[in-house]
């Protein structure tokens, strides 16, 4: 700063940052706490501030380090490799005073970062079995760190202070369930290494979100965007309500309503919903043609009722789950409504409400963020008529009523908001490894999805300049009942096949959760065979890098297809006979196995490209013939290529499931999609 003619306000301002200088807080990255855990076996470093060139002093476990702060108070020192072990005490001390910053209980053992979107969030005591197992905590050497949801337009340093919590007793159920069970897993297996989570995850959020501008910068089609995105929130305001005006023309053919207008009509019977567009329920509305879209949007479904259904005691309207609020009307009364994406609705009805004839029931649904919609099991929609139900799943009219409004930046907003307000933090910490549950919101651009997560891991391995450390990633289950399949295509199929791709990248792997789709639930509730399945990956590789060569490079030869790890039944050959198709299988654990009848999941296509159900038996222990009457001369062949891949029933001998594949490289759903904002 330069004081010439404003001498005197120059003066008091360099006063100002003099004195606020002086009293700079002595402190650690917000990172750094109680209870934490430190990665064993690599050189640790610690960071933090000071008052600009104080000298500090870091003790842990006799270990003693010094340095100075820079000119801006930043300082940052490493210590030696420690072993897995603790209850350690970590104390900081600066010169110029007599504060001492002491953290207590700390550990040192295995660090994963845990990332992705609902799935990796959802907490313990929502998932099967969650609430017994929280409460039957009782692990001090199992530690977890929920990081506080934020975004932010530059990469940031530092973090607000995270309480990081051991599971021992009711907090435990607070804990991500998936990594909570991989971490119970490890311990059982190694009860010497400690394990610290550090949940980095937000519901509803895509890969762009949490990918860096260098990282997306790479990427060609998607270059051009970040020249011209928006430099402050009022800029992305008033693009985001452009974009939105030609989606809802596009899509209703209309823009939004006064609320007061929709709701002195919409929730009416008597309303004439007839050229309204249809929306799946369950199922959220970004990938049915609303991409992006928070606010109101409003549902209707008409059903007719006999005389004796209407008097049926006891009605009940239950709407599974709604992601985020609604009010809820049947016949034009209101009937109940609630906030919580989370939280059932189930709303009694009063006697008389109902009729005999056309009955129209009314979901006024507000979406503030992320996903939105009517979503979960099938069965969680139906009107309770005594001790009948009867079904509302499928479509429904639908309406956007108003978009919301936008104080603040969304998660999905920009690219990069999530890797700059949660990610950028923590680099340089060291971890063991990475585990990845997230794509949900990316299916729609499934095919550009195979690009994005290589680039998102090597990126990351990139920046934390550990080398290639372990990324492992949950492979989808599934959003819509099974019933809704269809042969001709699918977006899912395409996201998981995306999935399987990145295990192209060494050191990567990959679980499979076909066989747990829990009916077309977007948020599965077995999260305790995912989190054991990620534990034998670690397990596995923690073997594979001990016996390592000096060079790095593992003894075992790997298939050149795959780099990565994967349990079950892979495809190794297929071969055409007449109208038949032969497939070779390995990791068949002793052999091929089907526990049904009959073989579900395959379909092949001749030439002309339609997929039609196809008949498979098991020939020895590694073989499948597949064969269709419809299709003569097969040119290809899928397995499990479905929006929801419950119905598939292969499995190796140790209980593993077949992963899905597909023979073809016709042209997918999605490959023309590809990310805007």
């Amino acid at each position: 700063m330069r004081c010439s003619r404003a001498g005197a306000r120059c003066a008091l301002v360099l006063a100002a940052l003099s004195s606020m200088a002086a009293h700079a807080e002595l402190r650690l990255h917000g990172v750094f706490g109680d209870h934490m855990v430190l990665q064993r076996a690599v050189p640790i470093p610690v960071w933090g501030q000071a008052e600009p060139g104080e000298r500090v002093e870091l003790r842990l476990h006799g270990q003693r380090q010094t340095v100075q702060a820079d000119a801006l108070g930043r300082w940052r020192l490493q210590l030696r490799p420690e072993a897995a072990g603790g209850p350690y005490r970590l104390e900081l001390r600066g010169e110029r005073s007599d504060q001492v910053v002491v953290l207590r209980d700390v550990l040192v053992g295995d660090v994963w970062l845990t990332s992705g979107q609902s799935n990796m969030e959802w907490a313990l005591r929502d998932s099967f079995g969650g609430p017994a197992e929280a409460a039957a905590a009782q692990d001090p050497g199992l530690r977890h760190l929920k990081m506080a949801h934020r975004t932010a337009t530059q990469p940031q340093s530092d973090l607000a202070p995270a309480p990081w919590q051991a599971a021992t007793g009711p907090q435990a159920a607070d804990f991500s369930a998936v990594a909570y069970h991989f971490a119970k897993q490890l311990r059982q297996k190694q009860p010497g290494v400690p394990i610290g989570l550090l949940n980095v995850s937000w519901g509803g959020t895509q890969i762009e979100s949490w990918m860096s501008r260098e990282a997306l910068a790479r990427q060609p089609d998607i270059a051009p965007l970040l020249v011209s995105m928006p430099d402050s929130p009022q800029a992305f305001a008033a693009r985001y309500q452009a974009r939105m005006d030609a989606l809802l023309t596009a899509w209703q053919g209309r823009g939004a309503t006064e609320p007061g207008q929709a709701l002195a009509h919409w929730a009416r019977a008597d309303w004439d919903d007839s050229r309204w567009p249809q929306l799946q329920a369950p199922g959220m509305w970004e990938g049915q043609g609303l991409s992006d879209l928070d606010g109101t949007v409003w549902y209707r479904r008409s059903l007719q009722l006999s005389e004796a259904q209407a008097a049926a005691p006891d009605a009940v309207l239950n709407l599974g789950l709604v992601d985020d609020c609604d009010e809820s009307f049947v016949n034009g009364q209101a009937v109940g409504g609630q906030c919580g994406w989370d939280q059932p609705r189930r709303y009694a009805l009063a006697p008389g409400l109902l009729r005999a004839g056309l009955n129209v029931i009314a979901v006024r649904v507000r979406d503030t963020g992320g996903g939105g919609g009517l979503h979960g099991r099938p069965e969680g929609l139906a009107l309770q008529l005594g001790g009948q139900a009867l079904s509302l799943a499928g479509p429904w009219r639908a309406q956007v009523e108003s978009l919301l409004e936008k104080p603040e930046l969304g998660p999905n907003d920009l690219p990069s908001l999530l890797f700059n307000g949660m990610l950028s933090p923590l680099q340089g910490l060291p971890i063991r490894g990475m585990l990845w549950y997230q794509g949900e919101s990316n299916v729609p651009r499934a095919a550009q999805y195979e690009r994005l997560l290589p680039a998102f891991i090597n990126d990351l391995r990139a920046r934390w300049g550990q080398g290639e450390f372990p990324f492992f990633i949950v492979q989808l289950a599934a959003d819509q009942p099974w019933q809704n399949n269809s042969l001709q295509g699918s977006a899912w199929a395409e996201l998981r096949e995306a999935q399987a791709r990145a295990l192209r990248l060494p050191r990567t792997g990959l679980v499979l959760s076909s066989d747990l789709t829990d009916d077309g639930n977007l948020h599965p509730r077995h999260k305790r065979e995912l989190g054991e399945r990620l534990a034998a990956l670690a397990l596995e590789d923690a073997k594979a890098e001990k016996n390592a060569k000096p060079n790095g490079k593992p003894k075992a030869k790997l298939n050149p297809q795959v780099h990565g790890r994967v349990h079950g039944p892979l495809l190794q050959r297929m071969r055409i006979h007449g109208s038949a198709v032969e497939l070779s299988f390995t990791q068949t654990a002793g052999g091929l196995y089907c526990p049904d009848a009959e073989i579900r999941g395959f379909t092949v296509a001749g030439a002309d490209g339609v997929f039609h159900p196809a008949h498979a038996q098991l020939i020895g222990k590694h073989r499948v013939r597949v064969s269709s009457p419809a299709v003569p001369q097969p040119q290809a062949l899928r397995y499990g290529w479905l929006d929801n891949p419950q119905p598939i029933n292969l499995f190796n001998r140790a209980g593993q499931s077949a992963m899905a594949f597909r023979s073809d490289r016709w042209p997918r759903l999605t490959e023309t999609q590809s990310y805007g904002f």
